[in-house]
């Protein structure tokens, strides 16, 4: 969760999944991402690229190292071969409207959720990270859902992170509520101190 169940750091918690999702894992604690939110005034809310300029040149300091972003640049979410082409190299940073999230977003930690049915919200108020696409089918198998009555197993779908869980949305929820998209690349830089 990254303290993001007491705390308004979605866009720094989504930092400290980025960072988890490399390659050999890297674990931010959450001390780690408490002290760096405070210092840097985004302990409770944050623009996404406030966030990302930040971790560009003074990451997160943990065990001797400093984990930054590296360059980031804009992700058209509209076009799926562009977003699936931006996953291959890494988590995108999404801004999203998160009121409909919230309602299918289970409160005791669990994956394989589903997000479907979403109307438009340009309400923007919510970090979450794109961290895999597929059909509904797959992504359900990989992430132990269940793929409801009405939906279709070969729909297009992303694996999104959000309040320490790993759901699947469908590509019309995620236009729905989207209103930005950033890719680092690469997504970590490991820094000796």
């Amino acid at each position: 969760m990254w303290l993001n169940d007491v705390d308004g750091d979605c866009v720094t918690a989504e930092e400290a999944f980025a960072k988890a999702c490399y390659s050999p894992e890297i674990f931010i604690t959450d001390a780690t991402v408490q002290a760096w939110a405070t210092k840097n005034g985004v302990l409770n809310g944050a623009n996404l690229w406030q966030v990302l300029n930040l971790m560009q040149s003074g990451g997160f300091p943990q065990d001797g190292l400093i984990y930054d972003d590296g360059p980031f640049t804009s992700v058209e979410w509209t076009d799926a071969a562009i977003v699936q082409n931006a996953i291959t190299h890494g988590p995108v940073k999404l801004g999203v409207a998160g009121d409909q999230l919230e309602s299918v977003v289970p409160q005791s930690v669990a994956n394989g959720w589903i997000a479907t049915h979403f109307t438009p919200d340009p309400n923007e108020d919510h970090c979450i990270s794109l961290c895999g696409y597929g059909t509904m089918e797959s992504l359900s198998k990989q992430l132990a859902g269940h793929v409801p009555e009405g939906v279709k197993w070969s729909e297009p779908a992303y694996a999104i992170f959000t309040w320490s869980s790993i759901g699947i949305i469908d590509v019309p929820s995620l236009l729905a509520i989207t209103g930005e998209a950033w890719l680092r690349n690469p997504t970590s830089v490991v820094v000796n101190i």
